[in-house]
């Protein structure tokens, strides 16, 4: 079968009432009109049966149709019917689905959660690593004996993006012209989307297409389409001019790869917080076993607590300045005698700040047994407190493993002018 016509059917009563906004359309219908698919229509509807009679009209000029949302455990998640349905087929219990859902959640399992671990007889369990509803996919036939690829998706942005990416563009790709899709994924850090996109515009390589994720800490890029030399090129013309370590490789978390280097070293870090009110330390500490790398951490806000818990002295020197992120780090790394002390203080707004550290200068100091400690400014464009703080973590983690190997942290930040 030539697959070339898609419908999309994007789910939730939420939706249709406006408390929330849909965003898996454009996402969807963005990637695949990149690998020459004709997108026919996108249709948002509510959790009721006007699905079935929808679904069925739309199968007679479809080749694919992809549904996201309604496969929670509720009565009025009527995707896995619907399909099943239109398909005449019952629905089954799928054992992966069963197993991996008990080892999720146990005993709770039996009631409502029992109906996420049913699909329509036939079809193809979809794993779901970010949630407890699996997706799935298969063929359903037309009068005409045509088979529809119909392929279904849970609703909730991290899950959805996190299959349709890794699962279902891939797949997708390989029936367009039978050949493996064209992909190359960065993890981007920092730099804001707009001028993500305009840094791509200038670094554009021959027929090599863009699009971007936005998550949480991080921006997902991926360059498809034209050569894989033409890719990498791109990609290295991109770190160059977006500033070092803010674009990597692949699907990463700049917090996760420190962890694995002080993981792999067996080194141990300690932490002072200020204006991030330990937000780094709870990223430190969201990996089962933290406590074999992180000792623990303070949070001081007061300009006491500095001086009580930190013995930083601030009778010459600003709370926010360079002098005092070094006494934060050093006074942590004694207290705590662990292999690495960092700290950040700053100003998050949106009041704060004076005319040489306005709202959005947050200063990160590091300190190392048997190392020069080093301390650096940086000036977030201050959108809102919560983003400020958020880059401040992301940027004290990029530093601090560049720190344990030994680099200037004031090189490496002198070409960051995105941030």
């Amino acid at each position: 079968m030539n697959y070339n016509k898609v419908s999309l059917f994007i789910i939730g009563s939420e939706l249709t009432r406006g408390v929330i906004k849909d965003g898996h359309g454009q996402l969807v219908a963005h990637e695949l009109s990149n690998l020459g698919y004709e997108i026919r229509r996108i249709i948002i509807v509510p959790d009721d049966a006007n699905i079935f009679s929808q679904l069925n009209e739309y199968i007679k000029d479809s080749d694919i149709i992809i549904f996201t949302g309604g496969l929670g455990p509720t009565c009025d998640d009527l995707t896995r019917s619907v399909i099943a349905k239109s398909a005449k087929v019952p629905l089954e219990k799928n054992q992966e689905a069963w197993d991996e859902l008990y080892s999720r959640i146990g005993e709770k399992i039996y009631g409502a959660n029992e109906s996420q671990t049913l699909i329509p007889k036939g079809f193809e369990r979809i794993p779901n690593p970010k949630g407890t509803a699996p997706g799935f996919r298969g063929f359903i036939q037309r009068e005409d004996g045509q088979k529809v690829l119909c392929m279904a998706l849970p609703g909730p942005p991290v899950e959805m993006q996190e299959m349709f990416y890794h699962q279902i563009l891939p797949y997708i790709a390989e029936l367009k012209g039978g050949e493996p899709l064209g992909r190359t994924e960065f993890s981007s850090f920092l730099t804001p989307e707009s001028k993500l996109e305009e840094v791509c515009q200038k670094c554009r390589v021959g027929a090599v297409e863009w699009g971007t994720r936005f998550q949480n800490l991080r921006i997902s890029l991926y360059l498809t389409g034209g050569t894989s030399d033409q890719r990498k090129l791109m990609g290295e013309n991109l770190k160059k001019n977006i500033g070092k370590n803010l674009l990597v490789d692949g699907d990463q978390h700049a917090i996760d790869m420190f962890i694995d280097q002080l993981k792999e070293k067996k080194f141990t870090v300690s932490t002072a917080e200020s204006c991030t009110s330990g937000w780094l330390a709870k990223l430190l500490t969201d990996q089962s076993g933290s406590s074999s790398w992180y000792w623990g951490g303070v949070v001081t806000y007061a300009d006491e607590a500095k001086k009580k818990m930190l013995n930083v002295n601030l009778s010459d020197n600003s709370a926010v300045s360079i002098s005092t992120a070094l006494s934060m780090a050093e006074g942590i790394l004694k207290n705590s005698n662990t292999d690495f002390g960092l700290s950040i203080t700053g100003y998050a707004g949106p009041t704060g700040g004076d005319e040489d550290n306005p709202i959005g200068t947050v200063i990160f100091g590091f300190a190392g047994k048997g190392m020069k400690s080093q301390a650096v400014k940086l000036k977030f464009n201050s959108y809102t407190r919560d983003s400020i703080r958020k880059r401040a973590v992301v940027a004290s983690s990029i530093l601090a493993l560049e720190y344990i190997r030994g680099a200037s942290l004031l090189d490496i930040v002198c070409d960051w002018q995105y941030i």
